[in-house]
């Protein structure tokens, strides 16, 4: 069986699409969990009275973390699917998904092609690269869709939008790490999971559709702060020194470009407009540096902990970065 896990908060009619979408899964036994992070909009009572799902309330806004964590806890089925309360799923998803289990026993990921919901004629996330300052990007972002990633294949990992995981492969490395609250978690996830020898297989019949930064916002400062303090963190907890020693380098590379972007009004620092808007950009992400600076001596020791379950060498892992490196014009 599968358990989907739809973390909540607010957005009651998105969730209604949401759990629609579910209830018209076909081909395959599933449960639905809903955990919801103390919404004040009825969303959690409308997915009680309005669909067949187990709902875990908590009183207050707990991160996509550590509702993700509650609901694998709470989790019956031997794969756990990931879905958000953005996102709309098609008949299809969860029964392509579970295929890609079958292919090999270190299969321990499963990745759905996502497309942008307002323009389903592009690509969201197709599964996920990186850049070697540990910034991660959707693969294919902003594409039009035309077919080029219609091939199963092998990809980094899976984005936590729209994804699924080998419940074994959780019970053996942990789940999500709670530090990261919300963004970039489910790369370090990814990553980790690489690390202990799992690998990751993106599925292309497995469609959903995103409303893309519907949760903060895309100008939102805090969205922001918190993408470049999980950067600083999944890069100090599972990167190799070899790349961890050049990780300023790597960043002062992608921040000019970026900068060259942000003077073409184009890319991501779009969403921060005029002069107010960069400022505010600027601000986010001192904010998340700095508390990334807060947390490192937490980081570090968990940095430790994961050589118990590490099979991969450094320099495997530094190979496997640089094989998935992502290209630094789509980031910027």
């Amino acid at each position: 069986m599968i358990s989907v896990i739809v973390v909540n908060w607010n957005r009651c009619a998105l969730l209604r699409a949401c759990l629609q979408s579910l209830a018209a899964q076909r081909g395959v036994a599933f449960e639905t969990i809903v955990v919801d992070n103390g919404s004040h909009d009825h969303s959690a009572e409308m997915a009680e009275r309005e669909f067949d799902v187990r709902v875990i309330r908590n009183p207050e806004n707990r991160g996509f973390c550590a509702a993700n964590n509650q609901g694998i806890a709470a989790a019956r089925g031997d794969l756990i699917a990931l879905l958000n309360n953005d996102a709309e799923a098609e008949p299809g998803w969860l029964a392509s998904l579970a295929v890609a289990f079958t292919r090999a026993p270190d299969i321990g990921m499963a990745a759905s092609k996502i497309l942008d919901y307002e323009d389903p004629s592009r690509i969201d996330k197709a599964g996920h690269v990186i850049w070697p300052d540990g910034q991660n990007r959707g693969r294919g972002t902003g594409a039009v869709d035309a077919g080029q990633y219609d091939r199963e294949e092998e990809v980094l990992w899976p984005d936590g939008c729209a994804a699924m995981y080998r419940a074994a492969m959780l019970a053996e490395i942990g789940g999500f790490d709670e530090d990261f609250f919300a963004y970039g978690d489910d790369a370090e996830l990814g990553l980790r999971a690489r690390i202990a020898g799992w690998r990751c297989l993106y599925v292309p019949s497995a469609v959903v559709r995103h409303h893309r930064g519907s949760t903060l916002g895309r100008g939102s400062s805090k969205r922001m702060a918190l993408i470049e303090r999980n950067r600083v963190l999944l890069a100090c907890k599972l990167f190799p020194g070899s790349l961890l020693w050049l990780n300023p380098i790597y960043f002062a590379v992608r921040l000019a470009a970026g900068a060259l972007a942000a003077g073409r009004n184009s890319g991501d620092t779009a969403a921060f407009r005029g002069v107010k808007g960069k400022l505010a950009l600027a601000a986010g992400l001192i904010a998340g540096d700095l508390d990334a600076l807060r947390l490192l001596p937490r980081i570090w020791r968990k940095r430790r902990d994961v050589r118990s379950i590490q099979r991969l060498t450094p320099r495997q892992v530094r190979e496997l970065i640089l094989r998935y490196r992502a290209p630094l014009r789509e980031l910027a």
